[in-house]
């Protein structure tokens, strides 16, 4: 007897945490564009989370975090990290290895 996963085990979901400092023109450019990314560019579900470093420092120290705006890909694994301007998005995926959609991939082709 042969055991079969539910289908939304067996799809990765996508799990991101940027890193802004403060409530800058700059972090506000960089949560629109990480949400951009996981609502249109990425493949599959994505889960974004949002630390600033200003309100929480620990996490920022214990992340290793040293500039912003950081964004981290901790699933699916490897983790990998992507640092300075998310509107770069061929550098982000390629950066990320992020599962691109089939409309990111198509713009990018265009």
């Amino acid at each position: 007897m042969t055991k079969t996963q539910p289908a939304a085990s067996r799809e990765s979901i996508c799990e991101l945490t940027l890193f802004v400092s403060g409530a800058s023109e700059l972090s506000a450019q960089a949560i629109t564009e990480a949400r951009r990314l996981c609502d249109s560019g990425v493949s599959g579900p994505c889960r974004l989370s949002v630390v600033d470093i200003h309100a929480d420092p620990g996490v920022a120290l214990s992340r290793r975090v040293i500039a912003t705006p950081t964004l981290i890909k901790t699933q699916p694994l490897p983790e990998r990290r992507f640092v300075g301007d998310l509107s770069r998005t061929p550098a982000v995926f390629l950066a990320l290895e992020l599962p691109v959609s089939e409309s990111t991939r198509g713009s990018a082709e265009a």
